[in-house]
C-alpha cells in the first residue's frame, strides 16, 4: 500500500543508519538533508528511532545520553530532534519519536485490549508492523513529501535489528519510494597515515545481513575522502563511486548541508526517486553561514554546569541546544561566541576567580543539589559584578535563592527539591508533584512542552522580545521542571529588586525573573533554547550576546 502526502504523490522515505562507532553523525546528516529537500521545495519532516527499552529520554542521565529534547506537545525526546528543528526550522511532535519501550509497550497494550482479535501476536511481524504504522502516522499528520528516518545505534547490533526489518518492510511494499543511507566512519589511525575503508565494508556487509542495501554511503572522517577509497567503497560495497559522498570534520555542523550538495547529494537522491533534478536554494542558510563564519568579534561564554564530565572526556552533548542557541544569538550579532564548561562543583572549590576572564556566564537546567553552591556563587558574582548572566530553568531557580539569601538576607533560603526542610523555600514543588514523588511516579509527569508565557511590560525581557514577537503579550515557551517559584516571596523579592519579568496568564506561575537596572540579569523557568534555530535565533539569546559584546568593548 503507497501512502500519499497532502498533494496526492507518493511519499519518499530515506532511512539513515550508522556504521563503525556510534556519534559518528548520523541526526546532523538527517537534517541536512532535510534541509537539502527543503532547499529543493519539498515538504519535510524527520523521525528519531532509538533502540533502547525506555519509553522516552526523560529518565536518562544527561551524562551518559547527551541532552533530553522537549518537543512543543510535550515530548521527552532524544537531542537528535532538536537538530531537525534547527535544521528544518519546523516544529517536530511527538508522533515522530519512538524507541523499542514505546514500540512493545504499544503492542503488549492493543494485546491486552484484544485488538489483535485473539491471534498470536509474535515480535517478527508485529514489532515491525508497528514501527511502520507509527511512520505512516506521522507522515500523514505532517503532510510531508518526504520523511526522513534515523535509526539509533549502529548496524551489527542486535538492538536496532527489528528497525531494520521494518525499513526492509517497507522498501519491499515501496521498491521505488525508499532509500537507505548509511554514515561511516573511516578512521586514519596515526602511526599509520592512511584512510582505512575496511571498517565501512564490514558495516555495510552487517547492513546486508539484514537485507538491506545502501544508497548512499557517507564517508565520515577527520579528512575528505580521496578518489581511490572512493573507488574502493563503490567497489566491495556495490554501489557507485558518486554515491560516496564525502563527509570531512567542520568547525560548524550549518556547513554540512553546504558540503552534501558540493557532491549534489540532493539531486542524486531524485534521481534515485526517479523525481526530476531542481536547484537547490540554500540562499537564507548560506548567508546565515557565512555570517558566522566570517564574523571578527568574539564574545566568551562561561557555562557553569555539571553534566559535562564523562571520564577523563568532555561531554557537551549535555547542552547541545544552548551551545546552538548561543550561537545563533552570536551570528545575529556579526560575531563568534567562544564557548567554555565550567565545573559547578569547581566554583565550590576555587571560588569565582576562575569566572573573570569571561564577558557573560550562563547557568542551564539540572537537578538534584550537586553542585547547586557553586552556581550560587556565580549567580552572587554576576549579579554583584554586572557581568551579564542568564539562568535557563535550575539557572532561574538558583538566582531566586541567591537573591534571597544575600539581598534579603534569608539564611538557609533553598529550593525543597536542595533542602525540603528549608525555612524560606523560595523554589516548591508544583501542586501535585508531591504526589507523583511518592508513588514513584518520575517519568512524563512534570511540566512539559509548550506553555503560554505573559511578558511584563517595561522590563528588560519586553525589550528583548518586541522585535521577534511584534509586541504579543503572551508567547509560546517550553517547560521541563518540577519545581517552581513560590509566589509567597514574591512581594519581598520584587520589592527588593528581583522583578517578576513573566507570569502565566492568569498570573499565578512566575515564569521569568530579572534585575531590571542590571545591564543583563534574566531567569527564565522555560527553556528558551528550544526553540532557537540558526535562521530564526531565540531574542533572549541575541540580546545577551549584544550586552556581552557592549560590555566587553
Amino acid at each position: 500500500m503507497y501512502e500519499t502526502n497532502i498533494n496526492g504523490k507518493h511519499t519518499k522515505y530515506i532511512f539513515v543508519v550508522g556504521g563503525v562507532m556510534s556519534g559518528v553523525g548520523k541526526g546532523i546528516t538527517a537534517a541536512s538533508i532535510g534541509r537539502i529537500m527543503e532547499g529543493k521545495g519539498y515538504k519535510v519532516s524527520a523521525i528519531k528511532i532509538d533502540p533502547y527499552i525506555n519509553v522516552d529520554a526523560g529518565t536518562m542521565n544527561p551524562i551518559e545520553h547527551g541532552e533530553v529534547f522537549v518537543t512543543e506537545d510535550g515530548d521527552e525526546t532524544d537531542q537528535d530532534l532538536g537538530n531537525y528543528e534547527r535544521f528544518l526550522n519546523v516544529n517536530i511532535l511527538k508522533d515522530n519519536y519512538m524507541t523499542t519501550g514505546r514500540i512493545y509497550q504499544t503492542v503488549i497494550q492493543r494485546e491486552r485490549n484484544l485488538e489483535y482479535k485473539g491471534k498470536c501476536v509474535q515480535v517478527v511481524p508485529d514489532i515491525p508492523n508497528e514501527v511502520i504504522d507509527r511512520i505512516k502516522r506521522a507522515q500523514q499528520k505532517s503532510g510531508a513529501d518526504m520523511m526522513v528516518i534515523e535509526i539509533g545505534g549502529t548496524v551489527g547490533e542486535y538492538e536496532n535489528l527489528l528497525f531494520l526489518e521494518a525499513a526492509r518492510y517497507l522498501h519491499l511494499d515501496n521498491p521505488d519510494d525508499v532509500l537507505f543511507v548509511i554514515v561511516s566512519y573511516l578512521p586514519i589511525p596515526g602511526k599509520i597515515g592512511e584512510m582505512k575503508t575496511k571498517p565501512t565494508q564490514h558495516a555495510v556487509r552487517a547492513l546486508n545481513s539484514a537485507g538491506i542495501q545502501p544508497d548512499f554511503i557517507i564517508a565520515r572522517s577527520s579528512a575528505d575522502i580521496d578518489e581511490p577509497r572512493r573507488r574502493k567503497i563503490a567497489i566491495h560495497c556495490n554501489v557507485r563511486p558518486a554515491d560516496v559522498i564525502g563527509a570531512p570534520d567542520i568547525d560548524s555542523i550549518y556547513e554540512v548541508p553546504i558540503n552534501f550538495e558540493k557532491d549534489n547529494l540532493g539531486d542524486r537522491i531524485l534521481e534515485k526517486f526517479k523525481l526530476p533534478p531542481s536547484p537547490t536554494d540554500l540562499t537564507a542558510w548560506q548567508a546565515m553561514f557565512d555570517r558566522y563564519k566570517n564574523a571578527e568579534k568574539r564574545v566568551k561564554i562561561g557555562v557553569v554546569g555539571k553534566y559535562f564530565e564523562t571520564g577523563d572526556f568532555t561531554l557537551s552533548d549535555s547542552y547541545i541546544s544552548v551551545i546552538e542557541a548561543v550561537k545563533h544569538g552570536a551570528a545575529a550579532n556579526d560575531c563568534k561566541a567562544e564557548l567554555a564548561w565550567l565545573s559547578a562543583e569547581e566554583v565550590e572549590r576555587q571560588g569565582v576567580d576562575m569566572l573573570k576572564e569571561y564577558d557573560g556566564l550562563i547557568i542551564p537546567q539540572g537537578w538534584g543539589s550537586r553542585g547547586s553552591e557553586g552556581k550560587i556563587k556565580a549567580i552572587q558574582y554576576c549579579r554583584e559584578n554586572k557581568i551579564p548572566y542568564f539562568g535557563l530553568c535550575y539557572g532561574m531557580q538558583m538566582a531566586v535563592i541567591e537573591f534571597a539569601r544575600n539581598v534579603l538576607g534569608l539564611a538557609g533560603a533553598n529550593t525543597e527539591e536542595a533542602d525540603p526542610a528549608t525555612p524560606y523555600p523560595v523554589i516548591h514543588i508544583m501542586p501535585g508533584q508531591k504526589e507523583l514523588l511518592a508513588e514513584k511516579g518520575y517519568g512524563g509527569t512534570i511540566r512539559l512542552g509548550g506553555w503560554p508565557c505573559q511578558i511584563i511590560a517595561g522590563t528588560h525581557m519586553a525589550k528583548a522580545y518586541e522585535i521577534k514577537f511584534k509586541n504579543e503579550a503572551v508567547v509560546s515557551e517550553r517547560h521541563r521542571h518540577r519545581y517552581e517559584y513560590n509566589s509567597d516571596f514574591r512581594q519581598q523579592l520584587e520589592t527588593a529588586g528581583l522583578k517578576v519579568a513573566g507570569t502565566s496568564p492568569d498570573g499565578s506561575i512566575v515564569e521569568a525573573i530579572e534585575i531590571t537596572d542590571h545591564p543583563f540579569f534574566i531567569g527564565t523557568q522555560f527553556h528558551p533554547e528550544y526553540i532557537s534555530r540558526p535562521l530564526d535565533p531565540h531574542p533572549l539569546f541575541v540580546e545577551f550576546v549584544k550586552v556581552c559584546l557592549e560590555l566587553k568593548a
